[in-house]
């Protein structure tokens, strides 16, 4: 079965963890590493035949063009990460729509072609952000994978659907492919990569993979960012718990990741959503503040 495979490219400086001690105006001032390391990543992942979503922050498309062209050179697919990682609900619709609307432009004009894909900064499209679904569907985004099925301080929608699905809204539709998660008697164990893949035991991520594409015949969505194979990278002096889930075992990410594109299959995101639907019509649902409800299902739809 093959499983997606995507790098989140943004540089060190301008993760949400860090916004509060980092100023957006001191970016332009910042050593940057995300040239080097997504090559890196790129690379590894060629080595066992892999391709990538690539979800590129507008701003680093802008001062980095040769990155997103190489990027499709070699044949990953370039998708859509907002413009300067601003978590949603911290931003009014009208400046949202804005920002995205400008990063998606920025990155088709490099490509010549649409973006069809968008992940939000931090998975931010909570309950209190779902406004921002309608903004994607508007601006011709096909599917979304910035619906995290957990509990978090910065993000997630527990009840969420763990699979792919179709959202259903007023002004349209779109397909949602999760982060992936394990259901341990009702809790969602976040196991598709990030910190959770540094932080947790190499075996969890692996094992749960494993369980995902035999036991439960899905497709695993995985996650990585440039700056997490990168142990020498500048210290930023953020809190306790910002410098853990940031640090934590950055010199051990890059082995991990090649032991685990060695012993599983994974491709881009539109690969992987195409296999999928030949075989599954894919749940529709409706997103409201009062939860997440069913609404029947479809093989119609973006995609």
């Amino acid at each position: 079965m093959k499983n997606a495979f995507t790098i989140d490219v943004e540089d060190y400086f301008q993760v949400s963890a860090f916004e509060g001690v980092v100023d957006r105006k001191q970016w332009t001032d910042m050593p940057s590493r995300v040239e080097d390391n997504t090559r890196r990543l790129l690379d590894l992942g060629e080595r066992h035949h892999t391709k990538a979503t690539c979800f590129v922050l507008g701003w680093i498309a802008e001062r980095y063009p040769n990155l997103v062209r190489e990027i499709d050179q070699r044949g990953h697919d370039v998708a859509c990460h907002g413009y300067s990682h601003r978590l949603i609900y911290q931003q009014s619709p009208a400046e949202f729509a804005e920002e995205t609307r400008h990063a998606k432009e920025v990155i088709e004009q490099l490509l010549g072609r649409p973006v069809r894909g968008y992940r939000a900064a931090s998975y931010s499209i909570t309950k209190r952000s779902l406004w921002a679904l309608d903004t994607l569907i508007e601006l011709g985004f096909e599917y979304d994978s910035s619906v995290f099925p957990v509990r978090h301080d910065r993000y997630g929608i527990p009840d969420a659907p763990r699979f792919p699905h179709v959202i259903e809204r007023e002004v349209g539709s779109i397909v949602e492919f999760p982060v992936s998660t394990l259901d341990l008697a009702g809790f969602n164990l976040p196991v598709g990569g990030g910190g959770y893949f540094r932080i947790f035991p190499y075996w969890v991520s692996a094992g749960a993979i494993a369980r995902l594409n035999q036991r439960e015949g899905q497709p695993a969505m995985f996650y990585v960012h440039p700056w997490e194979i990168d142990p020498g990278q500048p210290r930023v002096h953020a809190g306790r718990l910002s410098r853990f889930r940031h640090y934590f075992h950055l010199d051990k990410c890059e082995g991990r990741l090649d032991r685990l594109l060695a012993s599983a299959s994974f491709t881009d995101v539109e690969t992987v959503l195409a296999d999928y639907r030949r075989q599954h019509d894919l749940p529709r649902m409706r997103y409201g503040s009062d939860g997440v409800t069913p609404i029947g299902r479809s093989s119609a739809g973006p995609l």
